[in-house]
């Protein structure tokens, strides 16, 4: 894995059900080696749901692989939302690979019954 200061992680989450930020919701972030998973930060995202600086950034910022939790059935039932028990989505998993220093970021546009990501700018 490579060390440097040139990249940097952020993400940004949007209820499509209500058309809004999903403010509130809690994400983890995990490093990816092999079977082993280990947390490195856990966040909640903001009013506009954003976090409030980049997940990684700087000194912290490593190549390799990485895995965003969001804990959107959590999210959801603060909103009040009719859902079925057991939910349809409640942690939702995003594994993905960051091979240079670049600025990567992970939107989740999320809803009770979908999800959608890409690499964003």
């Amino acid at each position: 894995m490579a060390q440097g200061s040139g990249g940097k992680l952020t993400t940004h989450v949007l209820d499509t059900a209500t058309g809004k930020p999903a403010a509130g919701l809690e994400i983890w972030l995990y490093r990816v080696s092999g079977n082993s998973h280990k947390k490195i930060k856990a966040v909640t995202t903001n009013a506009d749901g954003r976090c409030d600086e980049p997940l990684l950034a700087g000194k912290d910022f490593k190549t390799g692989q990485y895995e965003l939790v969001f804990l959107a059935g959590d999210y959801l039932r603060a909103q009040g939302t009719d859902l079925p028990d057991p939910l349809f989505l409640d942690q939702v998993p995003i594994r993905f690979g960051m091979a240079e220093e670049a600025h990567y970021h992970v939107p989740l546009l999320i809803s009770p019954y979908g999800y959608s990501t890409y690499r964003g700018s």
